[in-house]
Order: C-alpha cells, then sequence, then structure tokens
C-alpha cells in the first residue's frame, strides 16, 4: 500500500491523543493483539510523547485463546487470581491513574465448533470477576479506546476472493478510510466529524423524548421507551476530571438509555453478530414490557439465546443508537463481522448494562437510584445491528409531539 508507514503513524498518534488521550503522569495499558505489534510499538511512542509515565502492553493470541478454550477446563479457565484485576485496579487508584486502549485483530468465528454453553459460562465468570474494574469504564472514570487492526482470518472474512496478504492491505485499506486517516488530516476531519454528532445529540435532547418507534420493510415495528432523566450522548466522552476521550474508533453513533420495561415490539437483525467467537445470522427478537419474550435466528439461535439467558439483564436493553445508513462504515459496502465497526454502520440496540453517563448525573448514583430511573443492569453489554436502508424512525415528545427522526435510513431532524 502506497504511504503505508505514513498512514500507520497517523493513525497510531490519532488514537492515543484523540482517541484515549493519556493525560501527563498517565500510565497507559495497552491491550494489543500479537499482529497489531508494529502499531502497538507506535503508541508507545506517542503516549510517551504526549507525557505519559509508563505506557505497559499486554499481548494477546487468538490461536492460543481458542486452544485453551478448546483443552483446557472450565475449573482452569475460570480459576481467576487478584493480579489480574489488581494489575488494572492498583494504577486507577494511584495519584495519575490509568487510561486503556484495546488495539482489537479479532477472528470473526475464532471459536466456531466449539462447546458454546460452555464459552458462555467462562465468558460470564470472567466478566464477573472483572466487575470491580468494568464500573471504571462503564462509569468513564477513566479514558478508554477501542481501536481495530486487521488479521489473516479477519481480513479473509472480508475479503474471500483475495489472498491473504491481498486481503489484509485491502482491510488496512477500508480501516483508514473508515477511521478518516486517509486523508491526510484525522484530527481535522474528526473535529469537524464531532461537531456534526455533537449537534445532533442536543437537537435530540432539546426534543425531550419519551420514547422512539423504528419501522422497516423486513417487519421491524418496535417502540423503545425512554428512561427518566436520559440524555443522549455522541461520540465523545469525558473522565471523572473532564478529560475527553473516544471510547469507539470509528464511531457514527449518537445514543441514549431506553427504560428497561418500556420497550414493547418486534425487531429484526440487519446484520449477523458476533458472539463469543461465534456467528448469530438472521435474528429477530420480540419485547414485551421490555424482556425478550421470543426470539430466533437463522443461523445461532441457540448462541441467541445463550446471550439472553446470561442474566437477567441479557433480556433486556441498555442502549438504543440512532447512526444514518449514510455512514462511511455503510457506504463502504462490506461487512465487517466485527461490532466496532458494524454497529457503526446502523441503527442498534444493546441488550445488557446500561451506560450510566446516559442519564442526569448517573455516575454518581447508586445502583438502586440507577434501577429508579429504568437503567438496565447486566454483566454483558451486546450492541446488535437494526437499522434498514429504508427505516423510519420517530419520535414521541413528552408534551405528545411527534417528530420525524429518521427517512429512509438517514437523518432528518
Amino acid at each position: 500500500m502506497k504511504n503505508f508507514d505514513e498512514l500507520l503513524k497517523k493513525y497510531a498518534d490519532f488514537i492515543v491523543r484523540v482517541g484515549v488521550n493519556p493525560q501527563p503522569g498517565q500510565v497507559l495499558i495497552i491491550n494489543c493483539a500479537l499482529e497489531g505489534a508494529p502499531l502497538a510499538r507506535l503508541c508507545v511512542r506517542s503516549a510517551f510523547e504526549a507525557g505519559a509515565r509508563d505506557v505497559q502492553v499486554n499481548w494477546t493470541d487468538d490461536a492460543v485463546t481458542r486452544t485453551r478454550m478448546e483443552l483446557g477446563s472450565e475449573e482452569a479457565l475460570t480459576d481467576h487470581k487478584g493480579w489480574q484485576l489488581r494489575r488494572y485496579l492498583d494504577y486507577a487508584e494511584t495519584e495519575g491513574g490509568v487510561c486503556v486502549l484495546h488495539l482489537i485483530a479479532d477472528d470473526p468465528e475464532v471459536f466456531a465448533g466449539l462447546d458454546g454453553a460452555k464459552i458462555s459460562r467462562v465468558n460470564s465468570a470472567n466478566r464477573a470477576f472483572m466487575q470491580p474494574w468494568r464500573e471504571y469504564t462503564m462509569n468513564d472514570r477513566v479514558q478508554w479506546s477501542i481501536a481495530a487492526i486487521p488479521s489473516a482470518p479477519w481480513a479473509k472474512k472480508m475479503f474471500p476472493e483475495l489472498d491473504t496478504d491481498a486481503a489484509i492491505e485491502a482491510l488496512w485499506q477500508l480501516i483508514f478510510d473508515t477511521c478518516r486517516v486517509t486523508g491526510g488530516d484525522p484530527v481535522g476531519e474528526w473535529q469537524e466529524h464531532l461537531a456534526r454528532l455533537s449537534a445532533l445529540r442536543d437537537k435530540m435532547n432539546a426534543l425531550d423524548l419519551e420514547s422512539v418507534h423504528f419501522a422497516s420493510s423486513n417487519g421491524t415495528d418496535l417502540t423503545v421507551g425512554i428512561a427518566d432523566q436520559a440524555v443522549w450522548e455522541s461520540a465523545a466522552s469525558k473522565n471523572e476530571k473532564g478529560v475527553t476521550f473516544l471510547p469507539n474508533i470509528p464511531t457514527e453513533e449518537v445514543f441514549t438509555a431506553p427504560h428497561k420495561d418500556k420497550v414493547n415490539g418486534v425487531v429484526y437483525g440487519t446484520k449477523p453478530y458476533v458472539f463469543n467467537g461465534q456467528l448469530i445470522k438472521g435474528f429477530h427478537v420480540t419485547f414485551k414490557d421490555g424482556k425478550v419474550v421470543e426470539h430466533g435466528a437463522e443461523e445461532g439461535a441457540d448462541l441467541l439465546g445463550q446471550l439472553l439467558d446470561t442474566d437477567e439483564g441479557a433480556r433486556h436493553i441498555g442502549e438504543v443508537a440512532l447512526v444514518p445508513a449514510s455512514s462511511p462504515i455503510n457506504r463502504c459496502g462490506k461487512l465487517f463481522y466485527n461490532t466496532l465497526f458494524d454497529e457503526n454502520a446502523a441503527c442498534h440496540i444493546a441488550f445488557g448494562d446500561s451506560y450510566p453517563g446516559t442519564t442526569v448525573g448517573g455516575t454518581g448514583l447508586t445502583r438502586e437510584q440507577l434501577d429508579a430511573r429504568g437503567m438496565n443492569h447486566s454483566s454483558l453489554h451486546e450492541d446488535v445491528m437494526i437499522g434498514a436502508e429504508d427505516s423510519e424512525i420517530t419520535g414521541k415528545c413528552r408534551d405528545g409531539r411527534t417528530v420525524q427522526l429518521f427517512q429512509n435510513g438517514v437523518w432528518v431532524l
């Protein structure tokens, strides 16, 4: 690829300095797949140049992860040790604090053919063990960001007609394009993009909506009630000290918290979804008073059932997000088989936990206070795509007005 090294350097500087945004004196923890070593090295340098006190890198490998899940006993895979949690909390509790960057290169079907029930139990146990750290990220107490790098299995899944090297190059090009790196000024382009999303966020908040309704020709007819005192948010977040960061790169969404007991109707998935390293395709779910009461899928129906049975909150939703069909990710015409990208190609809902920051003063509220506002609670938060090219979305305001939000899949607000 022409100018690859230059583009990779710009990508690294952007995801560090704008994405996770380490502050002077902070420690940056980078969780990175082995394939991402060249990018991780650039990120380490960029973070130190930005004033980070230290940078720690944790390496992962899908092949090892699959082998452990296949051959390891469930007892061993859930035998958690204190240091696995404390390596995050110890830094978070120090004066300088911590921020985390995840560089992912997931194989969409890393666990294909393995025992899905075992995978669900192990992952559920892992989430429960890491819950004290998860409270930091879900409440935006620390900066965190997720960005992607190609892996051979992921690239071949997207470009099966190409040889491996060509597929990886094609995927790099897509990542650079959709993350606004190719144009040469990612910071400037993102500033303009964030300003547009912020303007839409402000318009949504001014409407004071009590519900939004989704309809499309595939059969979706879904009404999502909004949690009490909910606020609409967009791409950028702020930690408890007011430091701005981008949790997801790329991002195209404006989102808020549904009321966990006020979702009704049926919704059809519009893109395959990867859960526990396996695919769910052609799914649908039916809600009654906030809870999934019926569900199915053309492929991965049992897997969908395992997701929904994770805990009580997994059958309710914790997020509703509006993304236009005109987003760069959707316009590129490729299915990524990766939630980080596919959720930014279509409107989506998330089974599971609500973000406390999507209700007024939520990060300072107790669990009981959040529950009273209709915020959902679960050990998982899994985004699934429901937006279509012909999606019609309307909002019902608390003063009784009905407002058109989307027409033919795009914003009209």
